[in-house]
């Protein structure tokens, strides 16, 4: 409560008696203001759009590692173990139609996995895309909710009133549409704004900022205000790459965005499903783990075809003309790996022999076939443009895909929990000066009681006084 000294008594004028000095009339309550420390909730809104940010990240990424699964006896390293164990087996026992049926339906598992892998990525990044369209709807709804308070507040400050309670509902409006963009406040008191207090908040002008806290070139302003009054809002709408269906750009108001430079949840989540970047490629979390999963399927197949076909199937005197493993033309390696129906009904087919016919005890290219573990993709006499993106062996290269995705969630959780404590601490700073501490209340209740009672204490010693005066001092004037 803000108080102010009400006029001294004689007032100043012609007519005024004529006395030495004035005689004070006390204070009167002349506004009701909030407690807030406008640093505190600018740096409440930095935390919170961290948490945002590092919360989607760290979530994406936490359902990747559920889908890879490793290291388990389920996962893709594991199974590639039984396949490439199988491969050994059959350089033993090459006629050995057991050790072939091991080969076919080991190579099935590895397929099926490379399968599962896929599709449950694009599932879980569908999933993501549609938070995007709703993370973008509740954005425009703050920013409708905000502008429509900044109205009704410009409607009531010009006549010298404090909205209190407006101010309260248009600053948890901001606060959570920080954790959603990165956003910067500034308050607006236009030129011609009536008899408005000098303790007004004002009207609100937010900028959506850069991920470093720097400005956009030119600015873009969410809600916008000027020294005139209210301008007017820029909603966001996402829009999608026809082709790869990919984020290709925001569009704030009449500004396009398309660098992404900013954070909060809207962008961790952008940056997990994946975007289309300046120089035609596309970038993102999901994006790249399924890029790799198909370079490194389509790599391997077409090595492991190229051996299979320069080997002998069993009593056969010409070379294989069967592929191993089978790609669906038009589709990602990865989603349509599979073991050649005719190999799997007839494991005979399989091209372990090295010489005309498969004779008894020729495993040269049953060998071969095993060695494919160890040999880097860098002496594959198979290639393509994207060949050169693969290091190391299946192995070692796979087994590096998933230590970059453990090292990526890891440190996503590890932001996300420094955010939540930073957030937390400053969110106990801010209600230390805003909020109402019942200790603190029932502490001022006690001292205001004593203060009473020692009040009521002193006009009992007065009355006291007073009646020993009139009734105790003789009879004088009767």
């Amino acid at each position: 409560v803000n108080l102010v000294q009400t006029s001294g008594f004689p007032t100043v004028g012609l007519n005024s008696p004529r006395v030495a000095g004035q005689i004070g009339t006390g204070v009167a309550a002349e506004t009701v203001q909030r407690i807030r420390d406008s640093f505190l909730d600018a740096q409440y809104r930095t935390q919170s759009n961290k948490i945002g940010y590092y919360g989607a990240m760290s979530e994406s990424l936490t359902k990747m590692e559920g889908v890879m699964n490793e290291p388990t006896d389920s996962g893709l390293a594991a199974t590639m173990e039984k396949f490439w164990n199988s491969l050994q087996g059959l350089t033993a026992n090459t006629e050995n139609s057991g050790a072939r049926e091991v080969v076919a339906s080991t190579g099935v598992m590895v397929a099926d996995t490379l399968n599962y892998y896929y599709n449950s990525l694009t599932n879980v990044q569908t999933d993501i895309g549609n938070q995007i369209n709703v993370k973008a709807n509740e954005i425009n709804t703050l920013i409708s909710s905000i502008d429509q308070l900044n109205q009704q507040i410009s409607k009531v400050e010009p006549h010298g009133y404090i909205p209190n309670d407006l101010y309260d509902k248009r600053d948890v409006l901001v606060d959570n549409l920080s954790q959603l963009v990165s956003i910067k406040v500034n308050n607006v008191i236009p030129t011609d704004y009536g008899r408005a207090s000098d303790v007004a908040t004002g009207l609100y002008n937010i900028e959506l900022m850069q991920e470093d806290g720097s400005s956009f070139v030119p600015p873009i302003n969410l809600v916008s205000v000027n020294q005139t009054g209210m301008v007017g809002t820029s909603k966001v709408e996402v829009s999608h790459d026809k082709t790869t269906g990919m984020v290709d750009g925001l569009k704030f108001g009449s500004k396009t965005l398309t660098d992404y430079n900013f954070s909060g949840e809207l962008s961790g989540l952008i940056k997990s499903f994946g975007y289309k970047k300046a120089d035609g490629t596309t970038g993102g979390a999901y994006p790249d783990m399924l890029k790799k999963l198909d370079n490194m399927t389509a790599a391997f197949v077409n090595e492991f075809n190229a051996i299979h076909k320069q080997g002998y199937a069993l009593g056969d005197d010409n070379t294989s003309t069967l592929n191993f493993f089978e790609l669906e033309p038009g589709k990602s390696a990865a989603q349509s790996i599979k073991v050649n129906g005719e190999i799997v009904k007839d494991p005979t087919k399989i091209a372990a022999g090295g010489k005309s016919g498969g004779a008894s005890g020729d495993n040269e290219n049953a060998k071969l076939l095993a060695d494919l573990k160890k040999k880097a993709f860098s002496e594959y006499s198979t290639k393509d443009q994207n060949s050169d993106e693969l290091t190391g062996s299946f192995d070692t290269y796979y087994s590096g895909i998933i230590g970059k995705l453990g090292v990526d969630s890891q440190s996503a959780q590890k932001n996300l929990s420094n955010s939540v404590v930073l957030a937390a601490s400053v969110n106990q700073n801010r209600d230390s000066v805003s909020s109402v501490s019942l200790d603190e209340e029932m502490t001022d209740m006690i001292k205001f009681q004593q203060a009473y009672n020692a009040s009521a204490r002193m006009m009992t010693m007065m009355d006291e006084m007073l009646d020993k005066i009139i009734n105790g001092m003789g009879i004088a004037g009767r």
